[in-house]
């Protein structure tokens, strides 16, 4: 088989993962698994079908702007296909180094040759074409609007909303880094098991099988792995229990409620357990601790990760956390890491930017008000609980917590800068918020509270 008929083999998986997106509403990383897993591509065309899939769904906003101005008929009123193939050309020539030009325009215009566009392929090889002739004038085919909004979401690919909402939290220019990190491909952040091994051993192992390993300070037992990584399942320790994926982000929550061995701890929306087996791991699997979730097949993801790290100290419980009344006054600690919009992964997750609007989000914050209300009659007096989001969204994040404490006078703020682990980061005395441009990790939002 030629070079070529093997890049167009991964174009025309590209294609197929980008119609069970549109068709089905997948998820883009389950229809990309499922893609791979029954595709024969070779390693490199893999690593190209991955990358225009995430590529593609994260850019089509600017990709559609590109179609609309070159073409013409705007991108919604092309055949779906047709737009995809438009979408997976102009993605290679805009975003991609690595591939020569003639090759993006020419398998373009052989993948809807093959897939029944036989008349339309001239309107794919001109409009490729004529973007470019635009690029080798020195000129940018995309022309962006004034309005400072809708500039930087089609430039960047964002909807408006979105941008509105973080241009008046932050100002134009920290939304514009914003965006541009969350365009960038994600690195992967894992923690190490302490029950089980040590950093150096672990760095060792993972550099021997061949993966670039970065220590992450001022975290103790976090690594940063880079480059081709492979099956995770198959790297040095993972089925062993020694080492989960987990960003760095998310390792500061276990950290901010600081659960200490021998308690009681809550976890009110566990699954899939990343923050539970870190609670577990931090105790030394010495106390106990109560996995909640109301969805059985996410349990049975927490059951998967505390038997593969070989905890103990962990109970699963099944249930919606805003009826489970048999925990008043129980538990030292509790975390309550609500369901969310997800603004802040929006660099793993990018069809999110496309699934989530300002609805939603409300009817979210409602649920996440109910969940806390009733997670905070958990705790026993002087104990402690931890709220916390992987969103950048003042109605998930600030706004719940005021609500909160507005209607519990026995519930105050403590500031989180009197741990170690917080003082070199950005916070403030009420509450900590990570954003991903500044700290190079997934967006959060977290917050202890301690009940009087």
């Amino acid at each position: 088989m030629c070079p070529t008929q093997k890049t167009l083999n991964a174009r025309q998986l590209t294609l197929e993962i980008l119609r069970q997106i549109d068709r089905k509403k997948s998820y883009t990383d389950l229809a990309l698994n499922k893609g791979l897993n029954r595709s024969n591509l070779n390693p490199s065309d893999r690593s190209l079908c991955t990358e225009l899939v995430y590529g593609i769904i994260r850019h089509q906003r600017t990709l559609d702007s590109l179609i609309d101005q070159l073409g013409k008929k705007k991108a919604q009123q092309q055949p779906p296909d047709l737009r995809r193939i438009l979408q997976i050309g102009l993605y290679q020539l805009r975003y991609l180094d690595n591939i020569p030009p003639s090759a993006a325009v020419n398998t373009s215009v052989e993948l809807a040759k093959e897939n029944k566009l036989q008349r339309l392929s001239g309107v794919v090889n001109g409009i490729l074409r004529q973007y470019l002739r635009s690029v080798q004038a020195n000129q940018d085919p995309l022309i962006l609007p004034k309005d400072p909004i809708k500039k930087l979401a089609i430039h960047y690919s964002f909807p408006d909303w979105m941008i509105e909402t973080w241009v008046k939290q932050w100002g134009e220019d920290p939304t514009e880094q914003l965006c541009h990190w969350f365009n960038q491909t994600p690195t992967l952040d894992i923690r190490l098991n302490p029950l089980k091994t040590i950093r150096e051993t672990l760095t060792t192992q993972l550099t021997e099988a061949g993966v670039n390993v970065t220590p992450i300070p001022p975290f103790p037992c976090a690594l940063r792995l880079q480059g081709k990584i492979g099956a995770i399942a198959t790297l040095p320790g993972f089925t062993d229990g020694h080492w989960t994926v987990q960003d760095s982000s998310a390792q500061l929550v276990s950290y901010l409620l600081d659960p200490q061995p021998g308690e009681t701890i809550i976890d009110a929306c566990a699954a899939p357990g990343g923050k539970t087996t870190h609670i577990a791991e931090l105790m030394g699997d010495q106390g106990t601790i109560f996995a909640c979730d109301r969805t059985p097949s996410r349990l049975k993801k927490v059951q998967e990760n505390l038997q593969r790290l070989q905890l103990n100290s962990i109970t699963l419980i099944e249930g919606d956390s805003r009826h489970l009344r048999q925990f008043i006054n129980k538990a030292d600690r509790v975390l309550v890491d609500v369901p969310c919009s997800g603004l802040g992964t929006l660099h793993r997750h990018p069809d999110i930017r496309w699934r989530q609007t300002p609805e939603n989000i409300q009817d979210l914050s409602l649920l996440q008000l109910e969940i806390l209300t009733q997670a905070a009659q958990w705790v026993k007096p002087q104990g402690t609980l931890v709220y916390a989001t992987c969103t950048l969204n003042p109605r998930e994040n600030q706004e719940i917590i005021e609500t909160f404490l507005s209607r519990h006078s026995h519930w105050y703020r403590e500031n989180p800068s009197s741990n170690w682990l917080f003082s070199s980061l950005v916070t403030s005395s009420e509450w900590i918020e990570i954003l991903p441009h500044e700290q190079n990790s997934d967006g959060f939002f977290m917050v202890k509270l301690k009940k009087g």
